[in-house]
């Protein structure tokens, strides 16, 4: 029985694009086929991406999380996390005589290059970016002397670098996009000679939902978005919820619902980081039926259409799996 202290709310909008997002169905998709062609165990660096619930689910499928490369076994199978490693993470394994599979994000290696082109080119490489982030730790590691961490604005200018002149700057690919905006146009004001890629580094899946739950937060009282408390993308969602008018909270299920949240909220905007599966948006949306909520409805800004193939090291051989293997 639900408890029913509370009374939910009258109206569910569903944020759309929400939930995974290209590379996270890649690397999840990654480590399943993994599994299926050399069956358990298949050893995992990290968490394969940032969400709870993914990584217990393939536990139970076989897969063993480990920090570091270092703890697997000599010749076993090991998959790099969707956030990209550096170098010295694949010359470890390559001495361990492990069997890699590299799941990182396609956007993630687009960063790498970027890093590893400027480095050559003489550039000091300014990359904004979480500290500790696994992402930002595979990044640094491409040029590890000529990558300098920042954050904020305030950092910018602080900043002191060895030749103005020859500046440039990445981002992690989960960053708030507005406030992202602000740091690149300090650093642009401060070193007006400053280059970058072509392209943002922001992946097209954090920007859009980032896009949709401003939406989603003008039209509802609360914003609950799905998502572990290890995702940066699901951390910034409710960052942008909270700076367009709504409450919100970063929950991993519905279990995580507190009655205080809903007191006097008429219409609950739901929406899922990019690591996030959609069961849980069901999971979460089948709670509020069961309280009240009548009118559950979907609010799109962005239609999505991105397909990344899986890793080299998966498709010829699940390619050559014979029929019912």
């Amino acid at each position: 029985m639900p408890n029913t202290a509370i009374s939910g709310p009258r109206k569910v909008l569903l944020a759309a694009p929400r939930g995974y997002c290209a590379g996270v169905d890649r690397a999840v998709q990654t480590v399943e086929r993994a599994l299926e062609v050399h069956g358990a165990p298949v050893y995992v660096r990290k968490e394969i991406v940032h969400n709870k619930h993914v990584v217990e689910e393939l536990s139970k499928r076989g897969a063993i999380f480990v920090d570091q490369e270092t703890e697997v076994p000599e010749g076993a199978i090991v998959v790099f996390s969707a956030h990209g490693v550096a170098p010295s993470v694949h010359e470890n394994a390559a001495g361990r005589n492990l069997r890699t599979i590299d799941a990182t994000c396609p956007l993630v290696t687009k960063v790498h290059v970027s890093a590893r082109r400027f480095a050559a080119q003489g550039y000091t490489i300014v990359m904004i970016g979480h500290e500790g982030h696994e992402e930002v730790e595979g990044t640094t590691g491409e040029a590890p002397d000529s990558i300098v961490l920042i954050e904020t604005v305030a950092e910018v200018e602080a900043l002191e670098v060895p030749d103005p002149e020859k500046v440039a700057f990445i981002t992690q690919t989960t960053l708030s996009v507005d406030e992202t905006a602000e740091v690149i146009a300090a650093l642009r004001a401060k070193y007006p000679s400053i280059v970058s890629s072509k392209s943002d580094d922001i992946c097209y899946a954090t920007t859009n939902r980032q896009i949709a739950v401003k939406q989603l937060a003008r039209e509802c009282d609360l914003v609950l978005v799905i998502g572990s408390t290890n995702s940066s993308n699901s951390n910034r969602l409710v960052e942008v919820a909270r700076e367009h008018g709504a409450a919100s909270h970063l929950i991993d299920n519905h279990t995580q619902v507190e009655d205080a949240w809903l007191e006097g909220v008429e219409t609950v905007g739901i929406t899922s980081g990019a690591s996030a599966p959609e069961e849980l948006v069901e999971g979460l949306v089948s709670f509020f039926r069961e309280r009240g909520a009548e009118d559950v409805g979907e609010l799109r800004t962005v239609d999505e259409d991105v397909r990344f193939m899986l890793p080299k090291e998966i498709r010829p051989k699940r390619a050559a799996a014979p029929a019912g293997a």
